[in-house]
């Protein structure tokens, strides 16, 4: 992947039902599904997630702010373990009972968007 990273905004809180999602970035290019067809959900303006049709499991992300992008939640993933994060992402919006302390970069909104906290 590109990168792989934790993010915590709200968005992706109540996608996975969790306190933050872990995502793989990779070009769309590069992205190929091996088996089955996801469904589709557009969750808010220019952003699709998609999920397995059968059990329901999120699966990706793609918005028109990143063209060209598929990100990849790592937990629906064979091997998670073998994508380390790289930095926490939209931590501006962290849930306050959440304490993490594994020295990645935080950042208050994406990467791209500014220098780390």
């Amino acid at each position: 992947p590109k990168w792989v990273a934790h993010c915590h905004c709200p968005s992706c809180r109540r996608q996975t039902g969790a306190a933050f999602a872990t995502y793989a970035g990779y070009k769309a290019a590069d992205f190929v599904l091996t088996d089955g067809q996801p469904a589709a959900h557009q969750s808010s303006p220019g952003v699709t997630r998609r999920f397995c049709a059968t059990c329901g499991s999120p699966l990706t992300y793609e918005s028109a702010r990143w063209p060209g992008e598929v990100h990849v939640l790592i937990g629906a993933m064979d091997a998670p373990e073998a994508f380390t994060p790289q930095a926490h992402v939209y931590v501006a919006h962290q849930v306050s009972w959440l304490r993490l302390d594994d020295g990645l970069p935080r950042y208050a909104a994406s990467s791209a968007e500014g220098a780390p906290l």
